[in-house]
């Protein structure tokens, strides 16, 4: 049904704004959706789908609705009149030098660099006589710079490299083959790759992992049983021997070589958390694979060895994470001894420079422990503030380590560090034109719904005027262990500037607090993520940070699903809402690609009729009535292969048919695109400016200052 509605935006005065004296209006004419009559059974109940036809992205006819949409959309956007000012804002910030820590491969030290609006980072190396050659430029594998590098690995003298490519922002991956000394090609290209890293054994070949490729579309077929094979340098890849997975049907498969070349650690998994673990012993011929953990109660692998001493991250029995060792003679669990016990705090550990150093995170901030190989506590690391500290990690023979530091209003700033001593300097610093000591980040502890207390980190600029009319945005994730830890991001800086105020709330669901945090947002439990995430926007307006006028809310792939949650639940919360490649259709999330794998956390309607009546209670797609909405744009790549768009496509057409109130409902479709990772600058820049673009607009200002 054609359908066209009158937004009426009426300027508002806010921060860096100029009142317009006059109203204007803009009239969209969305286009024709048409329903079909497909319907489900679930537990003797029907359920409609009646844009299922959307799920098929090989058809003509989604190919036009994808057409007609965006030029709606854009032609929305077009009209903002201080667009093209948002984005010189943009792109003026973003035009800095962007340098990352370096690595030691064979005679070279190789590092990634971006001149600031290059569209993929180049890999340049230094050889013993300091001079700077590019080794690998991602920006020549496509003209529009959506081909990414999606990850390199060296043998282990650094003679030879494998590197994966991204086309248009798919999962599917491409591994090249280079001899590094000449930076030639050599051998077949190895196809068809997807969830996977590159793990070298000696120089002689690497192990790696992928999926049959499925029958149909190859972006929105599932996909469920992961191999792990072994590539033999010089060899066809239809020769590449299985190594786990083949009679065993798992979805997530992963194989990593220790550092020494002695064993071959495998983990596999049939849903995103709690993994088997297995080894074998490279040094011997034909050895078996050993298995260490038979079940999927525990996430668990194997970070170090020393000589047949196994350390193992476990959070078995450790719900915060632990190290443990064992002799790989008899590795099971029952055997397991502490060597960096649980604490309060949640651990992330990693190794380099003969070190372990343990990452702590102390309400979503990091803190860092250094031991010794013994256990020995030998010091906490100074960090230069509050915020996120990474890397920490290397060769074993490293003499110098490398980490950055970020927060919400520190550009990350590379150091390096000495382990021997724990001295520490400014490696690199970026040369970002943004001046961070006029703005402020504070943590506040709030309560949920149920008297949860949750942490929140409120960014603005200091001398912030509380009186409700702030432009603010809210963003979360709230799942899959995943913590939002500080980090700094050029289009925030740009919000930042403009006089925005950016809050990031730790909802349960993700990792900050454990295991037992992230359980407590999961399946049957997930409302208390939504009811997290709600009282966070009351504690923005109660303290007058904002109100719903001035607030919009936002969050990408599960964080999506956090969005269209929250404003079917909540429509007059909010007055803008954007969910990006959002998890939306709950029934049926668990039928596309790997995502079956994601039950630990939603569980699916196929489980119990109990389960499937708590799916289809919150799903966004399931939730649209004929009431107002705050105004959304969905975001989405046509090329996503881990969550796909019909989520998003089946939804923008549920609310363009059923919204009453005047507020746009529009989704833009980023062409050659995928999940986000890869995406090219220029991608990254328009898309951000169309975010800030139809936010600020949609809260009534019409200029910045």
């Amino acid at each position: 049904m054609k359908k066209t509605l009158t937004t009426l935006l009426v300027a508002s005065i806010v921060l860096s704004c100029k009142q317009e004296p006059k109203e204007e209006v803009m009239v969209l004419k969305y286009p024709e959706t048409q329903k079909g009559d497909v319907v489900d059974t679930y537990f003797s109940e029907q359920v409609a789908d009646p844009y299922r036809w959307l799920e098929d992205d090989r058809s003509a006819e989604t190919a036009a609705w994808v057409k007609a949409e965006n030029e709606v959309t854009f032609e929305y956007l077009d009209k903002i009149p201080f667009r093209e000012d948002l984005k010189k804002q943009m792109e003026k910030i973003w035009n800095y030098e962007k340098i990352g820590a370096p690595s030691i491969e064979g005679n070279y030290t190789y590092y990634s660099k971006n001149n600031g609006l290059q569209n993929q980072s180049v890999i340049y190396r230094k050889g013993a006589d300091g001079k700077e050659e590019v080794f690998l430029d991602p920006n020549k594998f496509s003209k529009d710079g959506t081909t990414s590098l999606g990850g390199i690995d060296f043998s282990v003298d650094g003679s030879k490299a494998a590197y994966a490519i991204s086309e248009g922002g798919s999962d599917w991956r491409k591994v090249i083959v280079l001899d590094a000394l000449t930076k030639t090609i050599i051998g077949d290209t190895i196809v068809d790759v997807k969830f996977s890293g590159v793990s070298w054994l000696g120089n002689e070949g690497f192990y790696y992992s992928s999926y049959d490729k499925p029958q149909g579309s190859e972006l929105s077929s599932k996909t469920d049983q992961h191999k792990l094979y072994f590539h033999k340098l010089g060899t066809a890849q239809k020769d590449d021997q299985v190594i786990f997975g083949k009679d065993q049907k798992r979805r997530y498969v992963g194989g990593s070589v220790t550092d020494d070349n002695h064993y071959l650690v495998i983990t596999a998994a049939n849903s995103t958390y709690g993994n088997e673990l297995y080894i074998k012993d490279l040094t011997k011929a034909n050895s078996p694979i050993v298995k260490i953990v038979d079940n999927f109660d525990s996430s668990s692998t194997v970070i170090e060895n020393q000589g047949s001493k196994l350390f193992i991250e476990t959070d078995w029995k450790a719900p915060n994470t632990r190290v443990v060792t064992v002799d790989a003679s008899n590795p099971k669990p029952e055997n397991w001894v502490d060597f960096i016990p649980e604490t309060k705090n949640v651990l992330s550990p990693t190794t380099g420079g003969g070190f372990f150093f343990a990452h702590y995170m102390k309400d979503a901030v990091s803190m860092v422990n250094q031991y010794d190989y013994e256990g020995k506590l030998i010091r906490e690391i100074k960090l230069p503030g509050i915020g996120t500290a990474s890397g920490f990690s290397g060769k074993k023979a490293d003499k110098t380590l490398y980490f950055s530091f970020t927060n919400y209003i520190t550009a990350g700033t590379i150091y390096s560090l000495e382990p021997k001593d724990g001295t520490s300097k400014v490696y690199e610093k970026p040369k970002v034109a943004f001046d961070a000591d006029k703005f402020e980040s504070k943590q506040v502890f709030y309560t949920s719904k149920d008297g949860t207390k949750v942490p929140m980190i409120i960014t603005h600029k200091k001398g912030l005027k509380l009186d409700g009319k702030n432009p603010t945005m809210l963003y979360a994730y709230g799942g899959f262990n995943v913590s939002l830890t500080p980090s700094f991001s050029i289009a925030n800086a740009i919000w930042l500037e403009n006089g925005g105020v950016y809050a990031v709330p730790n909802l349960r669901g993700g990792g900050e607090y454990g295991k037992e945090w992230h359980v407590a947002g999961t399946q049957l439990k997930k409302q208390n993520v939504f009811d997290d995430f709600i009282a966070a926007a009351e504690y923005l307006i109660e303290n007058k940070y904002t109100t719903s006028d001035f607030l919009a809310i936002k969050g990408g792939s599960n964080g999506g699903l956090l969005v269209g949650a929250t404003m079917t639940q909540r429509p007059d919360l909010m007055k803008v809402a954007l969910p990006a490649v959002g998890v939306l259709d709950m029934l049926r999330y668990h039928t596309f690609t790997a995502g079956a794998g994601w039950a630990y956390d939603y569980g699916t309607a196929e489980d119990s009729k109990e389960m499937f009546e708590y799916l289809k209670g919150y799903s966004p797609l399931h939730n649209v009535k004929e009431v107002s909405y705050p105004a959304t744009m969905i975001t989405t790549g046509d090329h996503d292969d881990r969550v796909v768009p019909a989520h998003s496509f089946k939804f923008a057409a549920e609310l363009q048919a059923k919204n009453k109130g005047n507020n746009p409902m529009l989704i833009r479709i980023e062409t050659n695109a995928g999940h986000g990772a890869g995406k090219s600058v220029a991608q990254n820049i328009q898309e951000n400016v169309d975010l800030q673009a139809f936010t600020l607009y949609n809260m009534g200002i019409r200029k910045l200052k």
